[in-house]
């Protein structure tokens, strides 16, 4: 494994950036639950913690942290473990871990609790670590992600669903998922971006930096890690012991966000993920975009988000 401290592993020109459009972003690491995290900040106020999915980093929510920011909140992107700035460690991507990662952030940040934002896997943590550490989520908001128990019955019953996550049974095969994802400069990263996303694609530099940021030695290693550990533990003990905690119910407010076009998780799977929330929940379908809703349309992402933090009381 290749030592996260070395240049090569964290190359600033991709994962540390000194601006977001003209708007100069903090850059920094946080030690939380036996490793450092790398962490990108902007404004003052309420901590919303934004989680980012796969095959992205922090950057993803690049749009997000300024709207928040000039909306009154402490707006925080992390790199999970084992991509971006983060460390690459040899162990601890099974999704138990990966949450108490994000709460063990909120935590080093020294604040009480987080409004918690997670797209794509990032959304998967999210619904877990509102689920095992309740106290530390202040509001849950979820994209282009059904509840982990959704996801585990779609993949398993909706074929539909199966043939949409084929990405997923691929990675399951050792080291040719990540030869794939790094051959030709991450040439599949940029391919996947724009097959996922609806009919207003990410912009051409955002889709390169998602390349050079998986070139980063033993990332795309650890951007697979978490996957494998979902299909296979499925019917082993801590699989099972895991989905069995994730019937727990979500208690605190929930948005949950999809695109009507997102061909990785269908709109069916995600639907019905309020049934697991005892609190009130909102579910916003964005007409015409596909997976990666916050930057196909960050306007109108952003606007549903910030109007749903600010609201005192989100009903269902």
């Amino acid at each position: 494994m290749t030592d996260p401290a070395t240049p090569s592993a964290q190359p600033a020109s991709v994962v540390r950036p000194e601006f977001i459009g003209r708007t100069k972003v903090t850059h920094r690491e946080v030690a939380a639950n036996g490793a450092r995290f790398h962490i990108a900040e902007l404004g003052d106020g309420p901590l919303v913690m934004l989680v980012h999915g796969f095959p992205q980093f922090w950057w993803t929510w690049r749009h997000q942290l300024t709207a928040l920011a000039d909306a009154g909140f402490r707006a925080v992107a992390m790199d999970l473990r084992g991509v971006g700035g983060s460390d690459r460690t040899p162990r601890g991507y099974d999704p138990a871990n990966l949450a108490l990662d994000i709460t063990g952030v909120i935590r080093s940040l020294g604040e009480p609790d987080a409004a918690l934002v997670g797209h794509d896997l990032g959304g998967y943590l999210a619904w877990t670590a509102a689920v095992m550490r309740p106290k530390l989520v202040r509001r849950l908001v979820v994209s282009s992600m059904p509840h982990p128990r959704r996801w585990r019955s779609a993949m398993l019953a909706d074929v539909r669903q199966t043939t949409a996550g084929s990405h997923i049974w691929g990675f399951q095969r050792p080291w040719i998922p990540e030869r794939q994802l790094t051959a030709d400069d991450g040439a599949l990263v940029g391919r996947l971006i724009r097959e996922w996303a609806g009919p207003r694609p990410l912009e051409d530099e955002a889709i390169e930096t998602y390349r050079r940021a998986m070139c980063i030695p033993s990332t795309a290693h650890c951007s697979v890690e978490p996957y494998r550990w979902l299909v296979r533990s499925l019917a082993r003990p801590d699989g099972i012991q895991f989905y069995r905690r994730m019937k727990r119910p979500v208690r605190v407010p929930t948005l949950h966000l999809h695109g009507s076009l997102d061909p990785v998780m269908r709109t069916r799977s995600a639907a019905g993920s309020g049934e697991y929330v005892e609190a009130p929940y909102r579910w916003r379908l964005f007409d015409g975009l596909g997976h990666f809703p916050h930057e196909e349309d960050p306007v109108a992402f952003s606007t549903e988000l910030v109007n749903w933090l600010q609201d005192p009381e989100p009903d269902r």
